[in-house]
């Protein structure tokens, strides 16, 4: 199917000053804005909704497949490193052969990599293609932001971009919900089957309706060191923060991977000042406000996302809920998001990013503050206040930090920015669940001992301490079979309340970043570069 080209010959400063308005409107299907919206918004809805929807299936595939528990983690593992580690990489991609072609192929991939997983008879093959969901999945996340910021005028891209960051906030919120309904009712296979469906109507709207947009000044070569480099900083860095919970903080492993990467960053960084046409122009950074943005998206997941995976454990294990019931809990959560994507869009294109951003991430911390006073007996409608001002909070993040990253960025880097934005989500999720877990870590193993001993409990032995701490960490009663009644009773409740302390300075530790994101968001402003976007370069 061909198209027609047509090529800009306005220069920077005229395009700059052209009006949104005075661009040629999409004629038919074909680069219809709001229907580029609708199909980019199906496909990544794919990527968001296996981040949190494997969770729940998790159990269902280790018993099934006879899987060992570390074989299992390598499921979430290995999908949220290959996505991490080659983000960036895809995002150039894009840059460099057209985000329509990249946004296809990654469609096309995750939908046969999630029905191979559905077909697959072994955990390896299981985690061989949760590692090529990643990888596809990287192709067509920068992709859809970059399509997005190619089809909209400057007037209307936060629109755009908060419905986007709707749906990924509702799919990843939504994920444990429907996980749990097809697990429960069908089979764990059906988890990943869903999303054959879904990736042949993204691609039949893809191929109908999506149009090309590449800048003319794209990169037309390839930085194949500055790819190792990053690549192997991006793989050493995850990596040490997946591990971390497993080996401790204090051990060398740990510190030796995280030197790596720091080193694999400043090798890349100074590769980067000599190579002709760099992976990411180093120069990119002199912007404040991107620079701003990607710190404030690596916080805001830090907080988010950490805080998040504690409250899971708190539903089902301290209060008993089945995984639906819990994902039913964290409605408002998404319901918020869901109302406070499209509305921050509008605020931050008459506002600018500035004091929408600051006061999200100011809802976020008094939010992280709410729930660190959760108790064991916190009834739903104080649990709701909560988690609604919490999606309340990130719905202007999700979508002022995206557009201050990519409106930013050259339209020629539109691929690249975006790859950074979501490569700064997921570390800023590895960082938030590695660090506070080592903060819940770190209280439960404080207290347990004490609390133990104080309700009158036979004493345990430091392997036996270990193993029920490890429990605690996850609000689960270190119960032995035949243990007598009022016995679980009194375990029960130590290893409940030795859990909400750990969750509550978790969650004071996620509002304290919250807070230092408040400051970075001052930083910002909005995209000078937006107006490059719509009506550039139609292939």
């Amino acid at each position: 199917m061909t198209s027609q080209t047509t090529i800009d010959t306005t220069g920077p400063e005229d395009r700059a000053s052209q009006s949104p308005s005075d661009q040629p409107p999409a004629a038919g299907l074909r680069g219809h804005p709001w229907l580029t919206l609708l199909t980019v918004a199906v496909g990544v809805m794919m990527v968001a909704l296996d981040g949190t929807i494997v969770a729940i299936a998790n159990p269902a595939i280790q018993a099934d497949l006879k899987a060992s528990f570390a074989d299992v983690q390598w499921i979430t593992n290995g999908y949220f490193l290959a996505l991490a580690v080659a983000l960036i990489t895809a995002g150039k991609l894009g840059d460099r052969f057209g985000h329509r072609q990249t946004f296809l192929i990654g469609v096309v991939g995750f939908a046969a990599a999630s029905g191979a997983i559905g077909l697959s008879s072994s955990i390896a093959a299981v985690v061989t293609f949760r590692v090529l969901q990643g990888l596809f999945g990287a192709l067509l996340m920068p992709a859809a932001l970059g399509l997005l910021r190619a089809t909209f005028p400057a007037e209307k891209l936060n629109m755009a971009i908060g419905i986007w960051g709707m749906v990924i906030g509702a799919s990843t919120a939504g994920g444990p919900i429907l996980g749990g309904v097809l697990v429960e009712h069908v089979n764990w296979q059906s988890v990943f089957f869903i999303n054959v469906p879904v990736g042949v109507l993204a691609l039949v709207l893809g191929v109908l309706i999506l149009l090309d947009h590449r800048a003319e000044n794209a990169p037309r070569s390839f930085d194949i060191l500055g790819i190792a480099l990053l690549s192997a900083a991006m793989f050493c860095l995850v990596w040490a923060l997946i591990k971390a919970p497993t080996w401790g903080w204090g051990d060398g492993l740990t510190w030796t991977f995280i030197a790596v990467s720091l080193v694999g960053f400043v090798l890349f960084a100074v590769w980067e000042t000599k190579v002709k046409e760099p992976l990411i122009p180093l120069a990119l950074f002199r912007s404040v406000a991107l620079s701003a943005g990607v710190v404030l998206m690596v916080l805001m997941a830090i907080a988010f996302m950490g805080g998040l995976f504690f409250v899971t454990f708190y539903l089902q294990n301290v209060h008993g809920m089945s995984p639906i019931d819990a994902g039913l809990h964290l409605l408002p959560l998404t319901g918020m998001m869901i109302v406070g994507s499209p509305l921050a869009g509008a605020m931050i294109t008459k506002l600018g990013p500035r004091v929408p951003l600051a006061g999200g991430m100011a809802s976020v911390a008094i939010a992280m503050f709410g729930m660190s006073t959760l108790e064991t007996d916190t009834g739903s409608a104080v649990m709701s206040l909560w988690f609604a001002l919490l999606g309340l909070g990130l719905a202007p993040v999700m979508v002022g930090a995206t557009e201050v990253i990519v409106g930013n960025a050259p339209m020629e880097l539109s691929g690249v920015a975006g790859g950074l934005q979501q490569a700064a989500m997921q570390i800023g999720g590895s960082l938030g669940t590695a660090v506070l877990g080592a903060v819940m870590a770190s209280k439960v193993d404080g207290d347990l001992a004490a609390n133990w001993k104080g309700a009158g409990l036979p004493a345990l032995t430091p392997a036996q301490l270990d193993q029920a701490s490890e429990a605690v960490q996850v609000g689960v009663p270190p119960v032995a079979k035949g243990t007598p009644e009022a016995i679980v009773a009194k375990i029960t409740d130590v290893a409940h309340d030795t859990f909400i302390s750990g969750m509550s300075l978790a969650s004071l530790v996620a509002a304290g970043v919250a807070v230092v994101a408040v400051f970075v968001a001052l930083l910002t402003k909005r995209g000078a570069n937006a107006e490059a976007g719509a009506g550039v370069g139609h292939i």
